[in-house]
């Protein structure tokens, strides 16, 4: 369907700055969050549902959105995690016959509000330019005053706490109960397609809520452990810094993911840090320092792990180096069965460079029973 006549829309930022555009559909709305941008040419829908995203405002670099629909199957939560959609065009019709609903009929599924004909390259050079920051879309187009005040109270996501928002609030099992080996995982965030590279690999994995305890995880005595991806700053995260510290003790098969490899960095003594505007992405080089081998990457997180002070630590080693701008793209602990990247090997949406880092993983747990 295609509207005629849409209501005027605006992207109020918080340092007061303000791009047009239109709402998409015929409701009024309104979102607030932190404004951000992925470059990826496609994988909306992956993006879209993505618990690292929960809190964000999303911008869509490619210039038209929706065009093949969405599928079920292809969602990384139930529903939307991202809290408003910025792009250029959006398209209400969808041409892909695979397609389940149009992307409208998705977002309003998640009661996500969207705006479209914004200067999306006028807004993602501001962002480059002054970094992420919050911001609120809205139909209320005549009532900047107000809108100001209304931002003016959404908390800052630098030490901001968002992995309970989104992770489990009760332990569940994915995958064939009767698989070779079993891996406890904590949600702080976690895509399916994770679970899926798991089931794959002959795991059958028991996923925890976001503040369970090394003995909660332990009594069902896995053969390895994992920390997923997530939303928000890891400082806050006591609870799970914790339990890696007593996984880390046991010397316990570990690998974490974006949220959780600086969850294990935190808990090794290395500070993280909010950056200007992140790494959100599927095309990002990373390289392997180990092989020496370079890898396109699928990126997206907004915080990352101090390099300086990794390489002053004399248990951790710096296995990936992120090659736009030399972060820290993987660690390695010297003395102890742990690995973690900062970027998302589950690859959806693609590429599908860094998927040997789960046949990784699993050579380290097949090491530790033997």
């Amino acid at each position: 369907m295609k509207y005629q006549t849409r209501k005027k829309a605006i992207i109020l930022l918080e340092d007061g700055t303000i791009f047009h555009g239109k709402a998409v559909g015929d409701k009024d709305g309104k979102a607030v969050g932190e404004v951000c941008f992925n470059t990826g040419m496609t994988g909306y829908q992956e993006i879209f549902t993505d618990p690292s995203y929960f809190g964000q405002l999303m911008v869509t670099t490619n210039a038209h959105i929706g065009n093949y629909g969405t599928l079920a199957e292809e969602s990384e939560a139930d529903k939307a995690k991202i809290s408003g959609l910025i792009c250029k065009n959006f398209s209400y019709t969808h041409s892909r016959p695979a397609a389940d609903s149009s992307l409208q009929e998705f977002l309003d599924d998640s009661n996500l509000f969207a705006i479209s004909d914004v200067d999306t390259r006028a807004l993602v050079t501001y962002i480059r330019e002054n970094g992420a920051m919050n911001a609120i879309i809205s139909t209320d187009v005549d009532n900047i005053e107000g809108l100001k005040k209304e931002l003016a109270e959404v908390p800052d996501m630098n030490g901001l706490e968002l992995a309970s928002k989104v992770s489990t609030n009760e332990p569940y099992y994915f995958g064939n109960e009767n698989a070779t080996y079993k891996i406890a995982a904590l949600d702080v965030g976690i895509k399916k397609n994770i679970l899926r590279n798991f089931e794959k690999r002959d795991v059958y994995v028991k996923v925890f809520p976001y503040n369970a305890t090394y003995e909660e995880m332990s009594e069902w005595n896995p053969d390895g452990y994992f920390l997923s991806n997530g939303p928000g700053d890891p400082q806050p995260l006591e609870s799970a810094i914790n339990l890696t510290k007593a996984i880390l003790e046991k010397d316990h098969p570990l690998f974490g993911i974006c949220l959780g490899h600086q969850i294990i960095a935190i808990a090794n003594g290395i500070k993280t840090y909010k950056m200007h505007h992140g790494h959100r992405g599927i095309n990002h080089p990373v390289k392997n320092l180990i092989t020496g081998k370079g890898e396109i990457t699928s990126q997206n997180h907004g915080f990352s792990v101090d390099k300086a002070e990794t390489e002053a630590n004399s248990e951790v080693e710096i296995t990936h180096i992120c090659l736009n701008d030399d972060t820290v793209g993987g660690i390695a602990m010297k003395n102890k069965n742990c690995f973690s990247v900062q970027y998302h090997p589950e690859a959806s949406p693609g590429p599908h460079d860094a998927s040997y880092l789960f046949d990784d993983f699993m050579d380290r747990i097949k090491r530790a029973k033997a």
